[in-house]
């Protein structure tokens, strides 16, 4: 039997909701000072970073023997470019078995409860910077470009990128410096809301406001026209492609002032940005003034800006129509649900990355948005719904008070009791973890959110070592613009495959090319519900009902079909990493499969790594479904795309900007990242497998990205150490952006970057 709810209450109107939450273990912050640190325990030896990928026990206890008879020879490190990376000959297998030809296997140490690596061991013998162990990529040249700063700032005709380069451009590129300053102006991607065109077709917008008073409207963060002489190109996915602007450049007084960067908290700021370079900097508050957030509460400004403007969306006071009696169209609403739990610093670059993401997602749209944060209670125990103080007293300890009433409650304890009864063998449990715990199904808190949020059609999942460098608006409805447009027919085969703009070309030979290779290899594509021996129908699949839009039953032909069947249909499915077939592939997970009959085949999986996706309504509610009446589960990467190809929904992996931090011939770059099967990234040789993850060690995008920390925090204006290896030097911060001739501090386009694990230095003292 379910829990309800305690009733609502509010610290400045706080609520609390038994609805579930994703407390994301594995990608989380520095966690708290005074959290305790457990034990450690041996079934918590694992092998990969934050993933905690889970060593075979025989060779973990191989390991222990060995670490018993012999104590010399071992020391800790932290954490560089190729510790979590194994280089010898062995590795893992296609089945992603642990295999070794030599001693010295490398393993990371992750005790419970924690999100971290407590310690790396390793033997001295095995070195990783010997250089005769190196992987190809780490001898390309690393790539300076983006470091230079904003006083080089020139036209998009004008820019000459230091990489990807062409056959022609071979010279050192020239470096201007301006002698001042450049003035940034405010960045606005939304529609023209006040326009006639929108008008003639939607609701006006009501403007949302920080305060009750209505004195200080959502501000807009600002961006400098143009582009820093010789910045690398992203090398995957495309900003175009995707609609977002590449002629713009973003610092980090512009992206973050208008939030509390750069002033104080007796002005109403964070305290933070002072102590960096802050040259001509004032001009962000020039017409606006410094906005004051010292008594802000986000969910009471989010519940204003909605219900000043609840005639645009449907489901709004029950009215599911989708027009109203004007003529003019309705909209349907998104939640963006952000997965945190009980020992998340809250550091002040992590509040305003979230007032960043509120104020430009909710308030800017005028509510066509809702941001939530999904608190994860470790203690199964506390009373979280019987008692509304103690709920309260959670809220108080370990989150900041503007953001307690979007916050939702839940604990393990709780998806056991949604989700009872027993959910058979696994055909393989690396992890050894609960079915019901956040490692391993990470989905259900997700789940129950969604059945208890009728009012959003769609969910983005979010996690708190995300940052967008742009606006997060112009992110999440491009590339829901995006996907709508994308054809259903071969869009399986797309999606397992990174797009290379230079080395593919444009968009449309990249889909000709992966129609060609479908040909090529008789596989066929997949179109609608895939069958399977042992595939349980939904209750809507029993009564006859398809997740196959009208569109692909009207073509009468292949161009028919190629122009209409799904286009123009919201994606179920967004991800930012390619979906690949998990079979032989060499992901620890890949058959962390549950609740299906081991007598038969394993069913066919698909995933996605980084859970970081937008989730439809209808496949959230399949989801619940496959998860409550059949009793079936995956790993939490794997059970969202599994389920799209299960019941022929669509989904779709959207190619956004990665770059990459060295001068990669583009030929290794696709050797590197489709080198699986059918020139993909499933199956064997996948980049998604154990032995060939560290590739994206010098990405902006992947879990244990390196690259997309040091590029972050060069971006905050911290000096860094550059990254190349134990002989490398520090870089960057305000000495090095004021001196004499500095081209100043930097200027990026917008990108993804994760994972942020900590930003200031002074959050590691």
């Amino acid at each position: 039997m379910e829990r309800a709810p305690v009733s609502n209450t509010r610290k400045k109107s706080a609520s609390f909701s038994s609805s579930s939450s994703i407390g994301d273990e594995k990608y989380g912050l520095l966690p708290l000072a005074n959290h305790r640190k457990p034990k450690i325990r041996v079934r918590t030896l694992l092998g990969h970073c934050l993933y905690r990928r889970v060593i075979i026990w025989t060779v973990a206890a191989l390991f222990l023997l060995g670490l018993t008879a012999s104590t010399t020879g071992i020391h800790l490190r932290h954490g560089r470019v190729l510790d979590f990376v194994d280089f010898r000959q062995g590795g893992r297998d296609s089945r992603g078995n642990l295999h070794s030809e030599e001693e010295g296997i490398t393993f990371v140490i992750t005790v419970p409860g924690r999100d971290e690596p407590e310690a790396q061991v390793q033997n001295d013998q095995d070195d990783p910077y010997d250089q005769g162990n190196l992987p190809a990529w780490l001898s390309f040249k690393y790539l300076d470009g983006y470091f230079i700063g904003i006083k080089a700032l020139v036209s998009p005709k004008s820019f000459t990128a230091e990489y990807p380069r062409t056959e022609v451009i071979k010279h050192a590129i020239s470096t201007p410096t301006m002698p001042k300053m450049p003035t940034p102006t405010a960045y606005v991607p939304y529609p023209d809301y006040d326009s006639r065109q929108y008008l003639d077709r939607f609701h006006e917008v009501e403007v949302c406001y920080l305060d009750n008073e209505k004195t200080m409207a959502a501000p807009n963060l600002y961006a400098y026209s143009g582009i820093v002489q010789g910045q690398p190109e992203p090398v995957i996915g495309s900003h175009t492609l995707l609609g977002l602007r590449d002629d713009v450049c973003f610092d980090r007084f512009g992206r973050y002032g208008p939030y509390g960067f750069g002033y104080s908290y007796d002005e109403g700021g964070l305290d933070v940005g002072m102590d960096t370079e802050q040259e001509a900097s004032h001009t962000v508050w020039a017409k606006t003034g410094k906005f004051n957030y010292n008594t802000m509460d986000w969910g009471d400004a989010q519940d204003r800006c909605y219900n000043s403007n609840r005639r645009r969306f449907i489901g709004a006071a029950g009215d599911w129509s989708t027009h109203a009696p004007n003529g003019r169209a309705k909209i349907s609403r998104t939640a963006v649900v952000v997965r945190t739990y009980i020992g998340v610093e809250w550091t002040p670059h992590v509040i305003l990355n979230f007032r960043a993401l509120i104020s430009e997602l909710a308030l800017r749209s005028g509510g066509e948005y809702g941001v939530h944060f999904l608190l994860h209670v470790r203690d199964d125990d506390a009373p979280i719904w019987a008692d509304a103080a103690v709920a309260q007293q959670v809220l108080d300890d370990y989150v900041p008070a503007e953001f307690h009433s979007i916050c939702t409650l839940w604990s393990e304890a709780q998806m056991r009791l949604l989700y009872p009864g027993s959910f058979g063998e696994s055909f393989s449990d690396p992890s050894n973890a609960d079915i019901h715990g956040v490692y391993r199904s990470a989905h259900m808190p997700l789940q129950d959110f969604a059945m208890k949020h009728p009012e959003y059609a769609h969910f983005w999942n979010w996690e708190m070592d995300m940052r967008f460098l742009g606006n997060y608006y112009e992110l999440f409805d491009r590339l829901g613009a995006w996907a709508r447009e994308q054809t259903r027919m071969e869009m399986w085969e797309r999606a397992q495959k990174y797009y290379i703009p230079r080395y593919h070309g444009s968009w449309d030979n990249f889909t000709r090319l992966v129609h060609d290779e479908i040909i090529a290899n008789g596989r066929g594509s997949v179109l609608g519900p895939v069958d399977f021996p042992g595939r349980s129908p939904t209750r809507a699949e029993q009564s006859g009902q398809s997740f196959l839009p009208h569109s692909c039953y009207l073509a009468r032909n292949g161009d028919e079909m190629w122009n209409r069947c799904g286009v123009g249909e919201e994606a179920d499915l967004i991800t930012l990493n390619p979906l690949f077939d998990t079979d032989e592939s060499g992901w620890v997970f890949a058959e962390d499969v549950t609740g299906y009959d081991r007598a038969l085949p394993i069913p066919p999986r698909r995933c996605a790594i980084v859970t970081a996706s937008r989730l439809s309504r209808r496949l959230l509610q399949i989801m619940h479904e496959e998860t409550w009446r059949m009793r079936h589960a995956m790993f939490s990467e794997m059970f969202p795309a599994s389920m799209a190809l299960h019941h022929g929904l669509k989904a779709v992996y959207a190619p956004h900007p990665v770059y990459l931090d060295r001068e990669w011939d583009l030929q290794a770059v696709d050797d590197a990242f489709n080198g699986g099967r059918d020139h993909s990234s499933s199956g064997y040789g996948s980049p998604f497998g154990f032995e060939n993850e560290h590739n994206h060690k010098g990405a902006t995008w992947y879990y244990h990205s390196e690259f997309a920390g040091l590029l972050w925090r060069r971006w905050l204006g911290y000096a860094q150490m550059d990254g190349r290896g134990e002989s490398g030097q520090v870089r960057g911060g305000r000495e090095d952006e004021e001196r004499r001739g500095s081209t100043g501090r930097m200027c990026l386009r917008s990108m993804l970057v994760h994972p942020i694990k900590w930003e200031n230095p002074a959050d590691l003292e």
